[in-house]
């Protein structure tokens, strides 16, 4: 695809074009110049549109705008999800994965370190919190074996 041309599906039908038929019926394309400036205002509104906060297509999945705490809470969320805190949504299974829990703590762990005198007030108690409870989580589940 790097040759700047198309590559068409493995399903994908010819179209027939002008003159040409598609069979017993003869295949017309009707354009209107009605339908023409309705596409093409359409088309100017759309490039005058301001895109969304989070980028237009993310915003409309619903992903969260990337911060420190959006990382923070995504291995905490990680962290849980080792420890069966959370259930697998594909199979509605809870699985532990200890070392992978614990791999994820030690990430957090990292990301204090390297962050020592970085942060905000507010950003540290949060990864101060979230260390304390993923590692408090990690004891209980290991303890009950």
């Amino acid at each position: 695809m790097t040759d700047g041309k198309t590559q068409e599906p493995n399903n994908a039908k010819p179209v027939p074009g002008p003159g040409e038929t598609s069979g017993p019926e003869e295949s017309k394309i009707f354009v209107d110049e009605d339908w023409k400036s309705q596409a093409q205002a359409e088309k100017q509104r759309l490039a005058n549109e301001p895109a969304g906060p989070a980028g237009g297509a993310d915003a409309a999945r619903g992903v969260p705008e990337a911060s420190f705490a959006t990382l923070v809470s995504s291995i905490v969320t990680q962290v849980l999800f080792a420890l069966g805190a959370i259930e697998d949504p594909q199979t509605r299974q809870r699985y532990r994965d200890l070392p992978m829990a614990k791999h994820q703590i030690d990430m957090l762990a990292i990301l204090e370190q390297k962050t020592q005198g970085n942060l905000t007030d507010e950003e540290k108690k949060l990864l101060d919190n979230a260390l304390y409870e993923v590692r408090m989580a990690y004891v209980q589940v290991a303890q009950a074996g």
